[in-house]
């Protein structure tokens, strides 16, 4: 089980931890035994989080080219070969006096017509520049082009509700993503159907974020374990920056999920459990765990804040 934003460095998400009462959490550390710690920055392009999915899939990520849209291809029967993938994202830029900040995409409420519009508008300018671009979801398309096998882009989650300047593709590999992006903005600014959003009162698509470039290695396709559980709801309230909901999370997860993971303890299977924070994460595993862990099961475990402190 694989769990996202389990810490945050927020002060407030700190309040939440101090809080937090996760007993099936502490009962399954004494079990297990860490197995796998990734140090890192909350200045990373890629989050923790991002890293551990793709370890687990037997890849070796790097900073900000961690293909996860060339493996949703690869998930949904399709063929990525090791071409270049991205994640296209519609979004909308707030334009401040000082700087310019990524909406949470959801705000845009844009439903599949608007989208596939959208789309239809912008595949004309992104193929000029080599780039094909399909529909996957009203907030997600899948772009393949050259320019994704190598270029760097920062996780959406890295720029939710903060200011792009730092996550913008940088250097000169990243010019022409920069000029792709400017051309867009300058299209959808023209676009009627942005103008008939805003009468209807929802936010304009005024920019795209590309994300989760990469290509997938040569050779024997990389697969996961069929048993792999990402769990999103502490990382859907950290991103709304909800923590009364990323508390009732934790605790749901610890109720449910902890307890789920003790029974397959007892019935003998093997477990892994990596949590996740802003900068890095940690993995435990029943298999990692020897003599010593099972001899001393019984006693105290560290609290839920002292667990969490350092991801």
């Amino acid at each position: 089980m694989l769990v996202p934003m389990a810490a945050c460095a927020q002060p407030a998400c700190a309040e939440a931890v101090r809080g937090l009462q996760l007993p099936q959490l502490q009962r399954l550390l004494r079990r297990l035994a860490v197995e796998h710690t990734d140090t890192g920055e909350a200045g990373s392009l890629s989050p923790p989080h991002e890293r551990a999915l793709a370890r687990a899939w037997g890849l070796q990520p790097a900073d900000g080219l961690v293909p996860l849209a060339a493996l949703q291809v690869q998930q949904s029967g399709g063929d990525p070969g090791e071409a270049g993938w991205a994640w296209i994202t519609p979004a909308h830029l707030l334009v401040g006096r000082d700087h310019i900040d990524l909406a949470p995409p959801k705000e845009l409420q844009l439903e599949a017509a608007d989208s596939r519009a959208l789309l239809a508008a912008l595949q004309p300018w992104f193929a000029e520049d080599g780039i094909t671009l399909t529909y996957d979801a009203p907030l997600r398309w899948l772009a393949r082009g050259d320019l994704f096998r190598t270029l760097p882009t920062a996780s959406l989650d890295r720029v939710i509700g903060r200011t792009i300047d730092r996550w913008m593709p940088a250097g000169e590999a990243g010019r022409p993503l920069r000029r792709l992006q400017q051309e867009m903005q300058m299209l959808l600014y023209t676009l009627p159907l942005n103008d008939a959003r805003q009468r209807g009162g929802l936010l304009p698509v005024n920019s795209f974020w590309a994300s989760a470039s990469g290509a997938l290695p040569p050779g024997p396709r990389p697969t996961a374990p069929a048993s792999l559980q990402v769990t999103p709801y502490l990382r859907e309230a950290a991103l709304a920056g909800d923590w009364r909901g990323w508390a009732a999370a934790w605790q749901e997860l610890d109720t449910r999920d902890c307890v789920r993971l003790l029974a397959a303890i007892d019935a003998g299977q093997a477990v892994r459990l990596t949590l996740c924070g802003e900068a890095g994460s940690r993995t435990w595993s029943s298999r990692a765990a020897g003599a010593w862990q099972r001899i001393t099961a019984w006693l105290g475990a560290p609290t839920p804040a002292s667990l969490l402190e350092g991801l």
